[in-house]
């Protein structure tokens, strides 16, 4: 601009400024000022055209050329080490990213899409960073569990390489030192799993770890005064043990969930597993088979992995979801009347059934859906469900039996849902249908308690047959 034109350096400063604007009425001012200017110094007007075409095109997305070398040569090399080395460059790739807990989900995703397995956290074989097992395993890296600093993973580590693996819980605290892996360091460390290889289950680690600290603490005061053998062995003269705090294990949901608080994901399941026997049963197919049909509805179950919000020309509000069943995603459309009705309903990680239509992107080429209902799943059973059947055995009957189921029903009576119950005793079998006014919403606390009652085997949500698009409260024979 200075040499063709005339351009002071302020001037030329703001045909830079213009140009990273892209403003198309500031562009055609300066083109005229450029052009004149280098018409007035003997430069022929097609060729200062010219050359302010090329600038602007520049502008548009361009670098030095030693710029885009040096670019293309890191893009050649990381693209042979992905193809060759897999698993190393996906562990270097890792740990680069470990303090980020959205990019180390989304490059789990990619280790799974590359066929990589992605190992839990062990205390016992884990690094700080992420490593590499072989060929096709990915070790989680310690570092990328929240709440853990690299000052506590660093300790137990180096106490690891020193005097061995650890037993158990409590052997695992007395050797590392707990003023830098406090209380909520352990408590992450077993809801990720890391400590599932030294004790019976979580809930168990988690009801110990008291026990554990404070024996800890009395070895470390007991070794502090020196009651050590004759010989300074390292294992103080009466030095504490203890015994676990037995408990039931969590719920696969408590464990999921103390997973995704640490490491961010999912790591050794899926929310949507627990329910996917009962989903088959009234949705139309699972994400990965889903195909567009002319004017048919599709009924479909995810968990929300991603939601954006924006306006509409008229000033709704309409929404964009992630869905994911653990066999593909799928795009959600919901406009205005839908997501007035339904809002609360949309929040990340959270299950829905949908009710819809599916056609292709044709800016993608992917198929994406637009939903005319969306339930939660106590919703869907509703909807869905066409009686609840109940198998009572005569030989557990006693004269409490129907008071006690009674309560349990009670709370979620006024629902549309009609019981049946099969009973059998003493060479007899009865059918028994029980009135409208013990219709019940068959929520999944219901269920549960029903199961508690029942047991797992005597209780079971007849589903309506699998269509395209289910029939809605039908007729109870």
């Amino acid at each position: 601009a200075q040499e063709l034109s005339g351009y002071t350096l302020g001037a030329a400063d703001l045909l830079r400024r213009a140009m990273g604007k892209k403003k198309p009425e500031e562009m055609a001012q300066q083109r005229e000022i450029f052009t004149k200017g280098a018409m007035e110094r003997g430069v022929d007007e097609q060729v200062a055209t010219h050359i302010f075409d090329l600038m602007e095109k520049f502008a548009g997305y361009g670098f030095n050329k030693s710029h885009s070398a040096a670019y293309a040569l890191v893009s050649y090399q990381t693209a042979w080490l992905k193809a060759h080395y897999p698993a190393a460059f996906m562990a270097a790739v890792l740990s680069a990213d470990m303090d980020n807990t959205d990019k180390v989900v989304t490059l789990i995703d990619e280790c799974r899409d590359m066929k990589l397995k992605v190992l839990a956290p062990d205390i016992n074989l884990c690094a700080y960073r992420f490593t590499v097992l072989d060929d096709h395993s990915v070790v989680y890296g310690l570092g990328a569990i929240k709440g853990v600093g690299e000052a506590a993973i660093t300790g137990i580590i180096e106490e690891r390489t020193t005097n061995g693996p650890y037993r158990d819980i409590f052997d695992f605290c007395k050797r590392i030192d707990l003023r830098k892996a406090n209380r909520r360091v352990l408590e992450a460390l077993i809801r990720s799993g890391a400590l599932d290889k030294i004790g019976p289950n979580r809930a168990t680690l988690m009801a110990s770890l008291d026990i554990a600290v404070k024996l800890a603490e009395q070895t470390t005061q007991n070794r502090e005064r020196g009651q050590t053998d004759l010989f300074g062995a390292a294992h103080a003269v009466n030095e504490p043990t203890g015994n676990y705090v037995v408990e039931k294990d969590w719920s696969e949901e408590q464990r999921l969930n103390g997973e995704k608080e640490t490491l961010g994901l999912w790591l050794t399941g899926h929310p949507i597993t627990r329910y996917e026997d009962e989903l088959r049963k009234f949705t139309s197919c699972r994400i990965v088979d889903v195909q567009p049909k002319r004017d048919a509805t599709l009924v479909i179950a995810g968990l929300v992995l991603a939601l954006r919000t924006m306006k509409t020309k008229k000033g709704d509000m309409m929404a964009f979801v992630t869905l994911d069943d653990r066999s593909a995603r799928i795009e959600l459309a919901v406009f205005s009347d839908v997501y007035t009705r339904c809002r609360d309903l949309l929040a990340k990680d959270k299950l829905i059934v949908i009710e819809g239509e599916v056609s292709v992107d044709e800016y993608t080429g992917s198929y994406k859906m637009s939903a005319r209902e969306i339930y939660d799943i106590d919703k869907a059973r509703e909807v869905y469900g066409r009686r609840l059947v109940l198998q009572i055995d005569g030989k557990k009957f006693s004269p409490d039996f129907a008071p006690a189921l009674a309560k349990v029903l009670t709370p979620f009576r006024e629902g549309s849902c009609p019981i049946r119950v099969h009973f059998v005793g003493d060479g007899v079998k009865v059918n028994i249908s029980f009135g409208k006014e013990w219709r019940v919403r068959p929520t999944g606390e219901l269920l549960h308690r029903l199961e508690d009652l029942l047991g797992p085997q005597g209780v079971e949500l007849d589903y309506q047959a699998r269509a395209g698009a289910p029939l809605r409260n039908p007729p109870v024979h």
